[in-house]
Protein backbone atom coordinates (compact mmCIF):
# COMPACT_ATOMS: atom_id res chain seq x y z
CA UNK A 1 0.00 0.00 0.00
CA UNK A 2 1.27 3.43 -1.07
CA UNK A 3 0.73 5.89 1.69
CA UNK A 4 -0.21 9.55 0.64
CA UNK A 5 2.60 12.10 1.39
CA UNK A 6 1.64 15.55 2.39
CA UNK A 7 3.14 18.71 0.47
CA UNK A 8 5.78 20.40 2.43
CA UNK A 9 5.27 23.67 2.56
CA UNK A 10 8.82 24.55 3.08
CA UNK A 11 9.96 23.48 0.09
CA UNK A 12 12.32 26.00 -1.73
CA UNK A 13 11.47 25.37 -5.05
CA UNK A 14 8.15 25.03 -5.09
CA UNK A 15 7.58 21.66 -6.77
CA UNK A 16 7.98 18.31 -5.99
CA UNK A 17 9.53 15.03 -6.81
CA UNK A 18 6.38 13.03 -6.48
CA UNK A 19 8.69 9.94 -7.94
CA UNK A 20 10.46 9.37 -5.40
CA UNK A 21 8.24 10.65 -2.33
CA UNK A 22 5.46 8.02 -3.36
CA UNK A 23 7.91 5.01 -3.35
CA UNK A 24 9.75 6.25 -0.11
CA UNK A 25 6.49 5.69 1.56
CA UNK A 26 6.61 2.06 1.07
CA UNK A 27 6.52 -0.24 4.80
CA UNK A 28 9.44 -1.72 5.94
CA UNK A 29 7.09 -5.39 5.35
CA UNK A 30 6.12 -4.33 1.61
CA UNK A 31 9.98 -3.40 1.12
CA UNK A 32 11.45 -6.68 2.59
CA UNK A 33 8.33 -8.60 0.58
CA UNK A 34 9.69 -7.12 -2.94
CA UNK A 35 13.40 -7.73 -2.57
CA UNK A 36 12.46 -11.91 -1.43
CA UNK A 37 11.21 -11.46 -5.30
CA UNK A 38 14.62 -11.37 -6.63
CA UNK A 39 17.19 -11.94 -3.58
CA UNK A 40 16.74 -15.73 -1.28
CA UNK A 41 17.69 -15.32 2.32
CA UNK A 42 19.47 -12.74 4.31
CA UNK A 43 16.44 -11.61 6.26
CA UNK A 44 18.27 -9.57 8.44
CA UNK A 45 20.12 -7.60 5.84
CA UNK A 46 16.87 -6.43 3.99
CA UNK A 47 14.81 -5.54 7.31
CA UNK A 48 18.18 -3.22 7.60
CA UNK A 49 17.98 -1.28 4.44
CA UNK A 50 14.32 -1.83 4.56
CA UNK A 51 13.97 0.53 7.94
CA UNK A 52 16.96 2.90 6.28
CA UNK A 53 14.62 3.62 3.36
CA UNK A 54 11.41 4.10 5.55
CA UNK A 55 13.58 6.20 7.71
CA UNK A 56 13.62 8.71 5.12
CA UNK A 57 10.30 8.63 4.97
CA UNK A 58 9.49 9.48 8.12
CA UNK A 59 12.31 12.08 7.97
CA UNK A 60 10.12 13.48 5.95
CA UNK A 61 7.25 14.22 7.61
CA UNK A 62 9.09 15.75 10.62
CA UNK A 63 8.38 19.67 11.30
CA UNK A 64 11.36 21.56 9.45
CA UNK A 65 13.76 22.32 12.68
CA UNK A 66 14.29 19.31 13.47
CA UNK A 67 14.16 17.50 10.06
CA UNK A 68 17.47 18.93 9.56
CA UNK A 69 19.24 17.39 12.26
CA UNK A 70 17.81 13.82 11.62
CA UNK A 71 21.21 12.05 10.17
CA UNK A 72 20.70 9.19 7.74
CA UNK A 73 21.91 5.91 9.22
CA UNK A 74 23.98 4.55 7.08
CA UNK A 75 24.84 0.73 7.09
CA UNK A 76 27.82 -1.59 7.11
CA UNK A 77 27.28 -5.00 5.34
CA UNK A 78 29.72 -7.57 6.15
CA UNK A 79 30.11 -10.93 4.06
CA UNK A 80 32.16 -12.92 1.45
CA UNK A 81 31.62 -12.15 -1.81
CA UNK A 82 28.42 -13.73 -3.41
CA UNK A 83 26.04 -13.75 -0.89
CA UNK A 84 23.82 -10.53 -2.48
CA UNK A 85 25.18 -7.87 -0.40
CA UNK A 86 25.37 -5.25 -4.23
CA UNK A 87 22.36 -6.99 -5.28
CA UNK A 88 20.33 -5.90 -1.89
CA UNK A 89 21.51 -2.18 -2.63
CA UNK A 90 20.92 -2.38 -6.00
CA UNK A 91 17.52 -3.85 -5.68
CA UNK A 92 16.48 -1.37 -3.02
CA UNK A 93 17.71 1.67 -5.28
CA UNK A 94 15.32 0.47 -7.78
CA UNK A 95 12.60 0.12 -5.78
CA UNK A 96 12.89 3.29 -4.21
CA UNK A 97 13.58 4.99 -7.81
CA UNK A 98 16.55 6.73 -6.59
CA UNK A 99 20.12 7.37 -8.33
CA UNK A 100 21.90 4.44 -7.53
CA UNK A 101 26.07 4.58 -7.58
CA UNK A 102 28.45 1.70 -6.52
CA UNK A 103 31.99 2.49 -6.41
CA UNK A 104 35.36 0.60 -5.24
CA UNK A 105 36.58 2.59 -1.67
CA UNK A 106 40.14 0.77 -3.16
CA UNK A 107 39.60 3.11 -6.47
CA UNK A 108 40.12 5.96 -4.54
CA UNK A 109 43.66 7.44 -3.09
CA UNK A 110 44.61 10.26 -0.53
CA UNK A 111 44.70 13.56 -1.74
CA UNK A 112 48.35 14.30 -3.07
CA UNK A 113 48.80 10.98 -4.62
CA UNK A 114 47.54 10.08 -8.50
CA UNK A 115 43.97 8.84 -8.26
CA UNK A 116 40.43 10.06 -8.31
CA UNK A 117 39.09 12.42 -5.87
CA UNK A 118 36.18 11.01 -3.34
CA UNK A 119 34.09 14.05 -4.48
CA UNK A 120 33.88 12.68 -7.63
CA UNK A 121 31.19 9.79 -7.03
CA UNK A 122 28.97 12.76 -5.94
CA UNK A 123 29.50 14.15 -9.21
CA UNK A 124 28.53 11.09 -10.89
CA UNK A 125 25.54 10.26 -8.87
CA UNK A 126 24.25 13.81 -9.62
CA UNK A 127 25.24 12.61 -13.41
CA UNK A 128 22.92 9.24 -13.18
CA UNK A 129 19.80 11.77 -11.32
CA UNK A 130 20.15 14.65 -14.30
CA UNK A 131 19.37 11.28 -16.12
CA UNK A 132 16.44 9.54 -14.42
CA UNK A 133 14.82 12.69 -14.28
CA UNK A 134 15.30 13.58 -17.63
CA UNK A 135 13.72 10.93 -18.94
CA UNK A 136 10.82 10.89 -16.41
CA UNK A 137 10.43 14.68 -17.97
CA UNK A 138 10.50 13.08 -21.63
CA UNK A 139 7.90 10.82 -20.73
CA UNK A 140 5.53 13.43 -19.58
CA UNK A 141 6.00 15.51 -23.03
CA UNK A 142 6.20 12.23 -25.52
CA UNK A 143 2.00 12.72 -26.89
CA UNK A 144 3.02 16.59 -27.43
CA UNK A 145 6.62 15.83 -29.10
CA UNK A 146 4.84 13.08 -31.33
CA UNK A 147 2.12 15.67 -32.64
CA UNK A 148 4.70 17.74 -32.97
CA UNK A 149 6.98 15.56 -35.16
CA UNK A 150 3.45 14.47 -36.98
CA UNK A 151 3.30 17.78 -38.29
CA UNK A 152 7.14 18.00 -39.31
CA UNK A 153 6.43 14.61 -40.82
CA UNK A 154 3.22 16.03 -42.66
CA UNK A 155 5.49 19.80 -43.78
CA UNK A 156 8.36 17.18 -45.42
CA UNK A 157 5.42 15.33 -47.57
CA UNK A 158 3.01 18.33 -47.95
CA UNK A 159 5.13 21.30 -48.40
CA UNK A 160 3.69 24.19 -47.36
CA UNK A 161 3.29 27.09 -50.08
CA UNK A 162 5.74 30.02 -49.74
CA UNK A 163 4.73 33.08 -48.69
CA UNK A 164 2.99 34.75 -51.31
CA UNK A 165 4.74 38.52 -51.66
CA UNK A 166 2.88 41.84 -52.13
CA UNK A 167 1.34 42.21 -55.76
CA UNK A 168 2.76 38.85 -56.70
CA UNK A 169 0.64 36.44 -59.08
CA UNK A 170 -2.03 34.46 -57.24
CA UNK A 171 -2.83 30.51 -58.04
CA UNK A 172 -2.15 31.24 -61.64
CA UNK A 173 1.47 31.74 -61.16
CA UNK A 174 4.64 30.04 -61.71
CA UNK A 175 4.39 26.25 -60.85
CA UNK A 176 6.29 24.16 -58.40
CA UNK A 177 7.48 20.85 -57.70
CA UNK A 178 4.80 19.46 -54.97
CA UNK A 179 3.81 15.99 -53.57
CA UNK A 180 0.14 15.09 -55.45
CA UNK A 181 -1.58 11.96 -53.48
CA UNK A 182 -2.55 9.39 -56.29
CA UNK A 183 -4.93 7.37 -54.46
CA UNK A 184 -4.67 4.52 -57.36
CA UNK A 185 -1.33 3.24 -55.66
CA UNK A 186 -1.43 5.23 -52.28
CA UNK A 187 1.69 6.76 -52.67
CA UNK A 188 2.87 10.84 -53.50
CA UNK A 189 4.56 11.76 -56.66
CA UNK A 190 6.43 14.95 -57.83
CA UNK A 191 3.76 16.87 -59.67
CA UNK A 192 4.16 19.80 -62.04
CA UNK A 193 0.98 20.40 -63.03
CA UNK A 194 -0.49 21.86 -59.77
CA UNK A 195 0.40 24.95 -58.33
CA UNK A 196 2.41 25.54 -55.27
CA UNK A 197 -0.71 27.85 -53.93
CA UNK A 198 -3.33 24.55 -54.16
CA UNK A 199 -5.54 25.90 -51.03
CA UNK A 200 -7.14 22.38 -51.26
CA UNK A 201 -3.27 20.58 -50.37
CA UNK A 202 -2.87 23.19 -47.19
CA UNK A 203 -5.76 24.88 -45.87
CA UNK A 204 -7.90 22.31 -43.92
CA UNK A 205 -10.89 23.67 -44.46
CA UNK A 206 -10.36 23.54 -48.48
CA UNK A 207 -12.00 19.96 -48.89
CA UNK A 208 -10.68 17.94 -52.05
CA UNK A 209 -14.18 16.36 -54.20
CA UNK A 210 -14.28 13.77 -51.38
CA UNK A 211 -14.50 16.25 -48.63
CA UNK A 212 -11.22 15.42 -47.12
CA UNK A 213 -8.48 18.01 -47.68
CA UNK A 214 -4.92 16.20 -49.06
CA UNK A 215 -3.00 17.02 -45.85
CA UNK A 216 -5.82 15.28 -43.32
CA UNK A 217 -5.06 12.53 -46.07
CA UNK A 218 -1.64 12.33 -45.60
CA UNK A 219 -2.07 11.98 -42.17
CA UNK A 220 -4.39 9.80 -41.98
CA UNK A 221 -2.13 7.60 -44.28
CA UNK A 222 0.89 8.37 -41.57
CA UNK A 223 -1.22 7.38 -38.73
CA UNK A 224 -2.42 3.49 -40.11
CA UNK A 225 1.70 3.16 -41.51
CA UNK A 226 0.85 3.22 -45.01
CA UNK A 227 4.07 5.99 -45.33
CA UNK A 228 6.50 4.53 -42.63
CA UNK A 229 8.60 2.68 -46.15
CA UNK A 230 8.34 6.07 -47.88
CA UNK A 231 12.16 8.38 -47.66
CA UNK A 232 12.00 11.80 -46.40
CA UNK A 233 14.98 14.54 -45.64
CA UNK A 234 15.25 15.78 -42.74
CA UNK A 235 17.85 18.06 -40.91
CA UNK A 236 19.55 16.09 -37.96
CA UNK A 237 21.86 18.32 -35.26
CA UNK A 238 25.36 17.17 -34.74
CA UNK A 239 28.08 18.92 -32.67
CA UNK A 240 31.98 18.99 -34.04
CA UNK A 241 34.27 16.88 -32.06
CA UNK A 242 36.08 18.87 -29.29
CA UNK A 243 39.74 18.32 -28.77
CA UNK A 244 40.31 15.58 -26.87
CA UNK A 245 43.19 16.32 -23.65
CA UNK A 246 43.54 14.86 -20.61
CA UNK A 247 44.56 16.83 -17.04
CA UNK A 248 47.17 14.80 -15.30
CA UNK A 249 47.01 16.12 -11.57
CA UNK A 250 45.78 15.05 -8.04
CA UNK A 251 42.51 14.56 -6.91
CA UNK A 252 39.88 17.67 -7.36
CA UNK A 253 41.51 18.15 -10.96
CA UNK A 254 38.52 16.29 -12.47
CA UNK A 255 35.58 19.35 -12.19
CA UNK A 256 38.39 21.53 -13.81
CA UNK A 257 38.79 18.64 -16.56
CA UNK A 258 35.14 18.45 -17.36
CA UNK A 259 34.18 21.90 -17.12
CA UNK A 260 36.89 22.62 -19.94
CA UNK A 261 35.52 19.88 -21.97
CA UNK A 262 31.87 21.72 -21.69
CA UNK A 263 33.70 25.04 -22.08
CA UNK A 264 35.34 23.67 -25.31
CA UNK A 265 31.81 22.17 -26.54
CA UNK A 266 29.89 25.24 -26.46
CA UNK A 267 32.97 27.01 -28.95
CA UNK A 268 32.48 24.52 -30.90
CA UNK A 269 28.39 25.14 -31.89
CA UNK A 270 26.16 22.38 -33.19
CA UNK A 271 26.02 21.67 -37.13
CA UNK A 272 23.35 20.09 -38.71
CA UNK A 273 23.17 17.91 -41.82
CA UNK A 274 20.45 16.51 -44.31
CA UNK A 275 19.78 12.89 -43.71
CA UNK A 276 17.18 10.92 -46.29
CA UNK A 277 15.65 8.31 -43.70
CA UNK A 278 12.31 6.44 -44.07
CA UNK A 279 9.24 7.88 -42.52
CA UNK A 280 8.91 5.92 -39.62
CA UNK A 281 13.01 6.33 -38.31
CA UNK A 282 12.61 10.31 -39.29
CA UNK A 283 8.84 10.45 -36.95
CA UNK A 284 11.11 9.06 -34.17
CA UNK A 285 14.26 11.48 -34.04
CA UNK A 286 11.88 14.32 -34.78
CA UNK A 287 9.70 13.03 -31.67
CA UNK A 288 13.17 12.95 -29.27
CA UNK A 289 14.48 16.27 -30.70
CA UNK A 290 10.54 17.74 -30.01
CA UNK A 291 10.75 16.26 -26.40
CA UNK A 292 13.91 17.94 -25.65
CA UNK A 293 12.49 21.42 -27.31
CA UNK A 294 9.64 20.60 -24.58
CA UNK A 295 11.86 19.68 -21.41
CA UNK A 296 12.18 22.39 -18.87
CA UNK A 297 16.00 21.98 -18.36
CA UNK A 298 15.95 24.54 -15.15
CA UNK A 299 13.45 22.11 -13.83
CA UNK A 300 15.24 19.25 -14.42
CA UNK A 301 18.57 20.57 -12.97
CA UNK A 302 16.75 21.54 -9.70
CA UNK A 303 14.56 18.08 -9.47
CA UNK A 304 18.11 16.25 -9.98
CA UNK A 305 19.62 18.16 -7.08
CA UNK A 306 16.97 17.44 -4.84
CA UNK A 307 16.56 14.23 -5.38
CA UNK A 308 20.50 13.55 -5.44
CA UNK A 309 20.72 15.21 -1.66
CA UNK A 310 17.36 13.33 -0.40
CA UNK A 311 17.07 10.27 -2.43
CA UNK A 312 20.83 8.89 -3.56
CA UNK A 313 22.36 5.78 -2.59
CA UNK A 314 25.85 5.69 -2.39
CA UNK A 315 27.29 1.94 -2.61
CA UNK A 316 30.78 1.79 -1.24
CA UNK A 317 32.03 -1.84 -2.02
CA UNK A 318 35.69 -2.95 -0.77
CA UNK A 319 35.32 -0.63 2.23
CA UNK A 320 37.98 -3.00 4.10
CA UNK A 321 40.26 -2.96 1.50
CA UNK A 322 41.09 0.65 3.22
CA UNK A 323 41.05 -0.17 6.64
CA UNK A 324 44.43 -0.31 8.70
CA UNK A 325 45.48 -4.26 8.95
CA UNK A 326 45.78 -4.83 12.79
CA UNK A 327 44.62 -1.32 14.11
CA UNK A 328 46.41 1.41 12.07
CA UNK A 329 50.08 1.21 11.41
CA UNK A 330 51.54 4.25 10.10
CA UNK A 331 53.93 2.41 7.52
CA UNK A 332 54.02 1.53 4.00
CA UNK A 333 50.59 1.86 2.32
CA UNK A 334 48.74 2.06 5.73
CA UNK A 335 49.20 6.02 5.26
CA UNK A 336 47.41 6.12 2.34
CA UNK A 337 44.31 3.87 3.46
CA UNK A 338 43.87 6.15 6.39
CA UNK A 339 44.01 8.98 4.17
CA UNK A 340 41.42 7.78 2.09
CA UNK A 341 39.43 7.22 5.31
CA UNK A 342 40.20 10.86 5.85
CA UNK A 343 38.69 11.99 2.72
CA UNK A 344 35.65 9.86 2.86
CA UNK A 345 34.67 11.04 6.37
CA UNK A 346 33.75 14.09 5.24
CA UNK A 347 31.39 13.04 2.33
CA UNK A 348 29.82 10.86 4.78
CA UNK A 349 29.40 13.45 7.18
CA UNK A 350 27.89 15.88 5.28
CA UNK A 351 29.50 18.54 3.25
CA UNK A 352 28.57 20.45 0.04
CA UNK A 353 29.90 19.12 -3.07
CA UNK A 354 30.78 21.62 -5.87
CA UNK A 355 29.77 20.28 -9.57
CA UNK A 356 29.39 21.99 -13.30
CA UNK A 357 25.39 22.15 -12.57
CA UNK A 358 25.23 23.47 -8.76
CA UNK A 359 26.17 22.82 -5.33
CA UNK A 360 25.10 19.48 -3.79
CA UNK A 361 24.56 18.87 -0.54
CA UNK A 362 25.46 15.34 1.46
CA UNK A 363 24.08 15.40 4.62
CA UNK A 364 21.22 12.99 3.71
CA UNK A 365 22.81 10.50 1.15
CA UNK A 366 22.51 7.29 2.15
CA UNK A 367 25.57 5.15 2.28
CA UNK A 368 25.98 1.87 2.28
CA UNK A 369 29.58 -0.22 2.65
CA UNK A 370 30.49 -3.72 2.30
CA UNK A 371 33.25 -5.95 2.88
CA UNK A 372 34.51 -9.31 3.69
CA UNK A 373 36.45 -8.12 6.39
CA UNK A 374 38.86 -11.55 6.14
CA UNK A 375 41.95 -9.44 7.13
CA UNK A 376 40.27 -6.60 8.62
CA UNK A 377 37.46 -6.10 10.57
CA UNK A 378 34.81 -3.05 11.05
CA UNK A 379 37.02 -1.81 14.40
CA UNK A 380 40.08 -0.69 12.06
CA UNK A 381 38.36 1.80 10.60
CA UNK A 382 39.39 5.24 11.53
CA UNK A 383 36.92 5.70 14.79
CA UNK A 384 35.20 9.09 13.49
CA UNK A 385 34.38 7.02 9.56
CA UNK A 386 32.97 3.94 12.48
CA UNK A 387 30.33 6.30 13.95
CA UNK A 388 29.05 7.25 10.21
CA UNK A 389 28.34 3.54 9.56
CA UNK A 390 25.77 2.94 13.17
CA UNK A 391 24.05 0.25 11.40
CA UNK A 392 26.57 -3.30 11.10
CA UNK A 393 24.61 -6.70 9.59
CA UNK A 394 26.67 -9.75 8.75
CA UNK A 395 25.08 -11.83 5.32
CA UNK A 396 25.64 -15.56 6.19
CA UNK A 397 27.40 -17.85 3.58
CA UNK A 398 24.83 -19.60 0.79
CA UNK A 399 24.63 -23.55 0.92
CA UNK A 400 22.96 -26.57 -0.61
CA UNK A 401 19.62 -24.94 0.18
CA UNK A 402 20.05 -21.52 -1.05
CA UNK A 403 21.29 -22.59 -4.23
CA UNK A 404 18.27 -24.26 -5.35
CA UNK A 405 15.96 -21.62 -3.89
CA UNK A 406 18.35 -19.35 -6.16
CA UNK A 407 17.90 -21.27 -9.19
CA UNK A 408 14.33 -21.35 -8.80
CA UNK A 409 12.48 -19.42 -6.67
CA UNK A 410 13.38 -15.62 -8.00
CA UNK A 411 11.59 -13.60 -10.94
CA UNK A 412 14.99 -12.97 -12.64
CA UNK A 413 16.46 -16.82 -11.85
CA UNK A 414 19.10 -18.33 -13.33
CA UNK A 415 16.98 -20.93 -15.10
CA UNK A 416 14.78 -18.64 -16.27
CA UNK A 417 16.93 -16.77 -17.98
CA UNK A 418 18.73 -19.40 -19.38
CA UNK A 419 15.17 -21.11 -21.01
CA UNK A 420 14.27 -17.86 -22.06
CA UNK A 421 17.89 -16.98 -24.01
CA UNK A 422 17.25 -20.93 -25.59
CA UNK A 423 13.54 -19.78 -26.68
CA UNK A 424 15.40 -17.23 -29.04
CA UNK A 425 15.99 -20.34 -30.92
CA UNK A 426 13.40 -22.44 -30.62
CA UNK A 427 14.56 -24.71 -28.14
CA UNK A 428 12.17 -25.50 -25.13
CA UNK A 429 14.63 -25.53 -22.17
CA UNK A 430 13.32 -27.65 -18.92
CA UNK A 431 15.50 -28.96 -15.58
CA UNK A 432 13.85 -31.65 -13.92
CA UNK A 433 13.41 -30.96 -9.74
CA UNK A 434 16.97 -33.55 -9.47
CA UNK A 435 19.07 -31.97 -11.84
CA UNK A 436 18.08 -28.61 -9.55
CA UNK A 437 18.82 -30.02 -6.89
CA UNK A 438 22.25 -32.10 -8.23
CA UNK A 439 23.47 -28.91 -9.63
CA UNK A 440 22.93 -26.85 -6.04
CA UNK A 441 25.12 -29.87 -4.46
CA UNK A 442 27.90 -29.82 -6.76
CA UNK A 443 28.15 -25.35 -6.50
CA UNK A 444 27.60 -25.99 -2.65
CA UNK A 445 30.57 -28.55 -3.26
CA UNK A 446 33.11 -26.27 -5.34
CA UNK A 447 32.62 -23.40 -2.95
CA UNK A 448 33.42 -25.76 -0.11
CA UNK A 449 36.88 -27.17 -1.24
CA UNK A 450 38.12 -23.84 -3.93
CA UNK A 451 37.38 -20.57 -3.16
CA UNK A 452 34.32 -19.43 -1.76
CA UNK A 453 32.80 -17.17 -4.30
CA UNK A 454 28.87 -17.53 -3.08
CA UNK A 455 26.12 -17.54 -6.11
CA UNK A 456 28.45 -16.52 -8.66
CA UNK A 457 29.24 -20.36 -9.28
CA UNK A 458 25.95 -21.06 -10.49
CA UNK A 459 26.73 -19.29 -13.43
CA UNK A 460 30.58 -20.63 -13.90
CA UNK A 461 28.42 -24.02 -13.43
CA UNK A 462 25.73 -23.31 -15.66
CA UNK A 463 27.54 -22.10 -18.53
CA UNK A 464 29.93 -24.98 -18.81
CA UNK A 465 26.49 -27.54 -18.39
CA UNK A 466 25.03 -25.56 -21.06
CA UNK A 467 28.03 -24.97 -23.22
CA UNK A 468 27.50 -27.92 -25.85
CA UNK A 469 23.54 -26.81 -26.30
CA UNK A 470 24.20 -23.56 -26.77
CA UNK A 471 26.97 -23.75 -29.42
CA UNK A 472 24.52 -26.38 -31.15
CA UNK A 473 21.14 -24.88 -30.75
CA UNK A 474 20.56 -23.38 -34.28
CA UNK A 475 21.19 -26.45 -36.01
CA UNK A 476 19.75 -28.74 -33.82
CA UNK A 477 16.38 -30.32 -35.20
CA UNK A 478 14.92 -31.52 -31.87
CA UNK A 479 13.18 -28.68 -30.22
CA UNK A 480 12.59 -29.78 -26.97
CA UNK A 481 15.75 -30.38 -24.67
CA UNK A 482 15.90 -31.76 -21.30
CA UNK A 483 18.16 -31.32 -18.42
CA UNK A 484 18.58 -34.41 -16.19
CA UNK A 485 20.69 -34.98 -13.18
CA UNK A 486 22.23 -37.97 -15.16
CA UNK A 487 23.23 -34.99 -17.47
CA UNK A 488 24.87 -32.80 -14.92
CA UNK A 489 26.74 -35.48 -13.70
CA UNK A 490 27.70 -36.72 -17.40
CA UNK A 491 28.59 -32.76 -17.59
CA UNK A 492 29.81 -31.19 -14.74
CA UNK A 493 31.08 -34.71 -12.73
CA UNK A 494 34.58 -35.18 -13.99
CA UNK A 495 35.58 -31.53 -13.80
CA UNK A 496 34.38 -31.27 -10.08
CA UNK A 497 35.85 -34.50 -8.76
CA UNK A 498 39.61 -33.22 -10.24
CA UNK A 499 40.64 -30.34 -7.43
CA UNK A 500 43.11 -28.39 -9.57
CA UNK A 501 40.91 -28.68 -12.93
CA UNK A 502 38.13 -27.20 -10.82
CA UNK A 503 39.92 -24.53 -9.88
CA UNK A 504 40.55 -23.27 -13.45
CA UNK A 505 36.86 -23.85 -15.30
CA UNK A 506 34.73 -24.02 -11.87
Amino acid sequence: MIMPVAYNPDDPEGERDDQTEMVNSLTPREIVRQLDDYIIGQGEAKRSVAIALRNRWRRRQVPPPLRDEIAPKNIIMIGPTGVGKTEIARRLATLAQSPFLKVEASKFTEVGYVGRDVESMIRDLLELAIGMVREEERKKVQEKAGVMAEERILDLLVPPPPPRRPGAAGPGGTPAINLAYTPADGFTKPSHDQSAHDPSAHDPGAATGSGESTRDKFRRMLREGKLDEREVEIEVEQQQATPMFDVFAAGGMEEMESNLREMFGKMFPRKSHKRKLKVREAREILRQSEAEKLIDHERVLRLAIRRTEQAGIIFLDEIDKIASKGGGSSQGPEVSREGVQRDLLPIVEGATVTTKHGMVRTDHILFIASGAFHVSKPSDLIPELQGRFPIRVELGPLGEEEFYRILTEPQNALLKQYSALLATEDIELTFTDGAIRELARLAAEVNSRTENIGARRLHTMLERLLENLAFEAPEMTEKKFEVTADYVQEQLYGVVKDEDLSRFIL
